[in-house]
Order: C-alpha cells, then sequence, then structure tokens
C-alpha cells in the first residue's frame, strides 16, 4: 500500500509544497450568520407601525410601483409612510398623494387596520381614500387563516 508522504528530502530544506486547498469554512459561517441576521430583520423592516391583522387566504398582490403605506392602529390613529395625519388632516393629504399622480394610474394604496377596529372607522378611510380618486385600494392581512 503506497502513500503520498513527503519526502526525507524536502523535509530536510525546509521546503514544503504551496497549499493547495482553501478553507472555506470561516467563510461559510460568516455567510450563515448573515443570512440568518437578514431573515430576522427583514419583516421588521415591512412595517413600522404595530399593527394586528386580520387573517385571509387571498393570495398576494402584483406590485409595480411603491405603494401607499395607510396604517390604522389598536386606537384608530391614522399613519401614511409611518408618519402620523390627523383625523381633520386626512383628506388634505390624500388630495395631496392624488395630485402628485404622473400617468394616468393612480398608486396602489396599501391598507393596514388593526382587527380591533370596528368597521365603521376603516370604511370612513376608505371613503376617504375614494373620494380623493385613489381607487386602488389593497386591505392588507396576514397569510393564513386561524380557526
Amino acid at each position: 500500500m503506497a502513500m503520498n508522504l513527503p519526502s526525507q528530502r524536502s523535509r530536510r530544506r525546509g521546503q514544503s509544497g504551496p497549499m493547495s486547498e482553501i478553507n472555506v469554512t470561516p467563510l461559510v459561517d460568516v455567510m450563515l450568520v448573515l443570512l440568518i441576521i437578514f431573515m430576522v430583520t427583514a419583516p421588521l423592516l415591512t412595517a413600522g407601525v404595530p399593527v394586528n391583522l386580520p387573517d385571509s387566504r387571498a393570495n398576494p398582490l402584483d406590485q409595480d410601483q411603491q405603494p401607499v403605506q395607510i396604517a390604522l392602529d389598536q386606537s384608530g390613529r391614522v399613519f401614511i409612510n409611518d408618519d402620523e395625519i390627523g383625523p381633520e388632516g386626512l383628506p388634505a393629504r390624500l388630495q395631496q398623494i392624488a395630485a402628485g399622480v404622473t400617468g394616468d394610474q393612480p398608486p396602489q394604496i396599501f391598507l393596514r387596520a388593526d382587527r380591533a377596529l370596528d368597521y365603521g372607522r376603516v370604511m370612513r378611510v376608505m371613503g376617504e381614500l375614494n373620494h380623493a380618486g385613489l381607487n386602488r385600494v389593497a386591505l392588507v392581512t396576514t397569510g393564513e387563516e386561524r380557526e
């Protein structure tokens, strides 16, 4: 049985051949840690206002541009893209959004409302959206339905 061992002569001279393998274990370890970090932080970046969304089995929508996020929290406060808007300032802000439309299509509106809110508050915001001409409204829910 033959083994490929360095000869005695090369050991005596203090010369060893070039290392032909790269140790990739530390690289893989770092990449796995980064992957875990991104998997944990990515869902936190999508929702700035804490809202307890209802469940639904509907399919997700295709997005062609950055949507406008409107959120109603549990106490009924209204947020547009993480900025709190008072009830009296909502119609004016929605008119600004509608006036800033370029092209023939109004922007996509993502409406997130807490499940504890009454139906009337959500309908008031949807009525203001309709009055401003913003008719592409998607109601955001979680992905699974609880029994």
